[in-house]
């Protein structure tokens, strides 16, 4: 029934030993986070490492995986983290007109097109303009324009194997950065201030 259908499938008790299968095998990574709330961790490096483009804010450790692979072989939408409490602050005051796909993709979900589940919640975390659970907090309703924007980019660049590719291999062999062995060597001298034992013979 779903032979031609985008598939979203759960992992179930995901774990790194799933993810040393799973991410090998993964052509784009998605990190939609909101930016400025470092939410974007590690796993987008892992992802970068094995030759995965990401699509993504500038949050978190995107932000630096767009500067190592380069702005053509990085899929960049939303807001900046300077960007947001202006966001906010207009949604508040109630000046802040959705996209008019924003609002379609709001009714379809509503219209039960996914059967007897209920998105009450997670919809009226996106309404409104203030309030506990509301006014749209992480900003996906000014998200969603660029968001769909870059996924259109996406396909395109898909179309073209030898611009993947080629985005996939810089990608790789611009994740050096990410490596252990630097990052302990940051954190011990900016730090913990301290300076590398030579090793006994």
């Amino acid at each position: 029934d779903i032979g031609d259908l985008l598939k979203v499938v759960f992992i179930p008790n995901y774990n790194v030993s799933v993810a040393e299968q799973l991410i090998p095998g993964t052509d784009l990574c998605q990190q939609i986070s909101t930016a400025g709330m470092e939410a974007s961790g590690t796993s987008n490096m892992k992802f970068m490492m094995n030759g995965s483009l990401t699509i993504g804010t500038l949050d978190g450790a995107n932000v630096e995986i767009r500067e190592e692979a380069g702005s053509d072989h990085f899929f960049l939408f939303g807001a900046t983290a300077d960007e947001i409490p202006k966001i906010r602050e207009e949604r508040r005051l109630g000046n802040f007109v959705p996209d008019p796909v924003f609002a379609e993709t709001m009714d379809f979900i509503k219209s039960g097109v996914f059967g007897g589940a209920s998105f009450e919640e997670l919809l009226g975390a996106l309404e409104g303009n203030e309030g506990f659970g509301r006014g749209d907090y992480f900003c996906v309703g000014y998200d969603f324009p660029s968001y769909l924007e870059q996924l259109d980019a996406v396909d395109e660049h898909w179309k073209d194997p030898e611009k993947w590719v080629v985005s996939s291999i810089l990608n790789t062999a611009n994740s050096g950065k990410f490596s252990s062995d630097r990052t302990i060597d940051q954190y011990a001298t900016e730090i913990w201030k301290i300076k590398p034992h030579p090793a006994s013979p």
